[in-house]
């Protein structure tokens, strides 16, 4: 997706890179401080999280991309003028909050200042990094907020003043500063440095240990191989992009070096990584997003997302498993595969904070709480083991771990913020000591690494406001929404095809967040005044958002991996979509059986749900391979498809029938494939 986009700066002045260099440490140093401590207001801690967004987007990020690199020495003076500027007007919300809190709403000439220029900022920051899709389209938002009383029809509001533009948008909670913002500031910033910490770590290596050690000696292992590494590394960084352009350098040649096409081992790549969005506990910035949204804890979003996670990353496995046996390609020598106990034997303290994380977060404690003490539990293991590996003497390893108790021990005593102070002595005790790996270069890194990776995720949360902060001022949303029910009060099948679509083209042009937010914002209440569950109807929008980042044209995962695979993104892009076949029918499943979310009345009818769902994949895949036990012909293609479909249309006796249809073509194709075997 955009927001994964890398900045160019191979010609970037050394004393730049220096300057940028301590800017992004110190940007999440702030957020750790804010999140221990909460030593401001919430919307300070907004107004500094976007103030250093803008200061690194716009020293990092040229004006013009490509070989102008930003108009040179010119660009660079502009970029870092324009940085300084919008970091230095943050503040303004530190230094005068009071006044801003007493005179709400009524601007005096310096807000008028502050407020138009961090907005027009914001804008120009995000078209750097993400190019003109969302801006154009929040661009339009904005000019209906100022001029839609003109407009003729239904679609006309009463009009607003400049003043009630600014106010909304550039001050208070609804606008730049908004929802998507404060969860940007919080919980997100937190869990991406908590998954570039563990990826410091070594936590990709274990996970690829892992996955090529159960997997990679069976048929189609290399692919195999790509997909359970891609949903473990899904589960610390919820990033599709991310997870294409680390875990695809290894996988992507691996499939190929073993009979898989170019376009194939893309999309493999691209499907699984996307999966990493929907795979708890991290999931993707949009869950964190869904939870203040509909006002729900995190974990019921979890408990939700769950089973459609497991079963997408079952549906990838099952294609590319059909694929192997379409083109009889066999796995790695056994030899060549790592011992998955021996990684895990090495290795097992890295899953401690990612438990720790699941724990506190079922046991229920917030995102924010949960995510704190995960990211002071891996600090804890990166300089602990520099410590354990390079320190010599049982005295100093026993105070080592005499601190890690008191660490603990204060985090459930007196709370998070003592445990990141003893979390430091710790540190400090492991920084003095230290003779094993160079434990404090991986920590700046990994501060370093959260900083930049973080940077398209809150310009998007910043941007994304103004669509929220106008559809709350001109309430166009509830118009729009009427139209939608009009049109799909009798088919509830139609009005959620059409949030489909629109999800998908929405996604041509925006990364998932905004698009979540904008088809959440006009979508899910008319899916919830037809009936839709509210969790459901908001993870079906977030689904069909994913899916838009494998859907062609534009396929931004499926592009990200082209460079790896070196093959056209767009055949990629319609590999992807093969792969992934059951994720563009998944939702509906779980519309029409809210029980595949865990929404029903008992457990019975989730074991049923998921049940039909697996033979319903299994079908499809076959369908959309072309193989099962043996090849299928175009007619059993489409009977496999049509058998495996039943099963999601949720009315009298087609469970029954697609059960009993699917029974039929499974014992004949079997005979068929048995008899032809033998005649050959």
């Amino acid at each position: 997706m955009h927001e994964e986009e890398s900045p160019s700066h191979q010609h970037t002045p050394d004393i730049d890179r220096g300057l940028i260099f301590w800017i992004a440490i110190a940007f999440s140093c702030f957020q750790i401080v804010t999140a221990a401590f909460s030593p401001m207001s919430s919307q300070v801690v907004r107004a500094i999280h976007v103030g250093f967004v803008l200061l690194l987007i716009f020293t990092l990020f040229p004006y013009f991309r490509g070989h102008l690199g930003g108009l040179g020495h010119v660009g660079r003076i502009i970029g870092w003028t324009l940085g300084v500027v919008g970091f230095a007007f943050s503040f303004y919300h530190w230094v005068y909050e009071d006044d801003l809190t007493l005179r709400a709403g009524e601007l005096i000439e310096a807000d008028w200042v502050i407020g138009t220029v961090l907005l027009a900022m914001v804008f120009e920051a995000a078209r750097r990094v993400m190019g003109w899709g969302l801006p154009l389209i929040c661009g339009i938002f904005l000019a209906y907020a100022i001029w839609g009383d003109l407009l003729p029809g239904a679609f006309a509001h009463r009009g607003y003043g400049m003043d009630q533009v600014i106010s909304t948008l550039s001050f208070g909670t609804e606008g730049i500063y908004g929802t998507p913002t404060y969860v940007s500031s919080t919980y997100i910033f937190l869990f991406i440095l908590f998954g570039s910490f563990l990826e410091q770590a070594g936590m990709i290596r274990l996970f690829n240990d892992f996955a090529m050690g159960t997997v990679g000696h069976t048929k189609g292992g290399p692919a195999k191989v790509s997909v359970i590494s891609s949903g473990l590394m899904g589960t610390i960084n919820g990033s599709g992009v991310a997870n294409v352009v680390t875990t695809g350098q290894f996988t992507i040649p691996l499939m190929k070096r073993f009979g898989y096409s170019s376009a194939f081992a893309g999309g493999v790549e691209a499907t699984a990584s996307m999966g990493g969005q929907i795979m708890p506990p991290v999931m993707g910035a949009v869950a964190f997003i869904m939870a203040e949204t509909i006002d729900v804890e995190y974990v019921e979003i979890v408990k939700a997302a769950l089973i459609p996670a497991i079963l997408y990353f079952v549906t990838a496995f099952w294609m590319v498993h059909l694929e192997a046996g379409r083109k009889g390609l066999l796995g790695l020598p056994k030899s060549e595969c790592p011992s998955p106990w021996t990684a895990m034997r090495e290795r097992w303290h890295l899953l401690l904070p990612l438990a720790g994380l699941v724990g506190l977060l079922f046991s229920g404690y917030t995102p924010l709480f949960s995510g704190t003490v995960g990211l002071g539990l891996t600090v804890i293991l990166i300089f602990g083991a520099a410590v354990m590996t390079g320190v010599q003497g049982l005295a100093l390893r026993g105070i080592f771990w005499v601190l890690l108790a008191i660490a603990c021990s204060g985090f459930f005593t007196f709370g998070v913020g003592t445990f990141f102070v003893l979390t430091a002595i710790l540190v400090a005790l492991t920084y003095i000591r230290r003779t094993g790996a160079d434990a404090r270069q991986l920590a700046v890194k990994a501060l370093v690494d959260g900083a930049r990776h973080a940077l398209p995720v809150a310009i998007a949360c910043a941007l994304v406001g103004v669509i929220i902060g106008v559809i709350n001022l001109t309430g166009v949303a509830t118009e729009l929404g009427g139209r939608i029910i009009a049109i799909g009060e009798s088919n509830l099948f139609l009005a959620l095809f059409l949030t489909m679509i629109t999800c998908l083209v929405l996604g041509m042009g925006i990364p998932t967040i905004p698009n979540y937010i904008i088809t959440s914002s006009l979508a899910a209440p008319v899916l919830l005044e037809l009936g839709v569950p509210l969790v459901v109807s908001h993870m079906f929008v977030f689904y069909f958002g994913i899916m838009a980042d494998l859907t062609p044209p534009v396929a931004l995962a499926a592009f990200a991996a082209a460079p790896i695979a070196k093959e056209s993104g767009l055949k990629i892009s319609f590999q992807a979509i093969r792969v992934a076949i059951a994720g563009f029918i998944m939702p509906y499943m779980a519309v029409y059986s809210p029980a595949l979310m865990l929404q029903g009345d008992s457990m019975v009818a989730t074991a049923w749900v998921v049940f039909k769902a697996l033979v319903a994949i299994g079908m499809w895949g076959a369908a959309a391979i072309g193989h099962l036990v043996g090849p299928l012909r175009w007619w059993e293609r489409v009977i496999a498809f049509a058998s495996a479909s039943c099963l999601v249309v949720a009315l009298p006796l087609t469970d029954e029938i697609g059960l009993g249809a699917v029974t039929a073509f499974v014992v004949w194709h079997i005979w068929r494939t048995r008899q032809s075997a033998a005649t050959a």
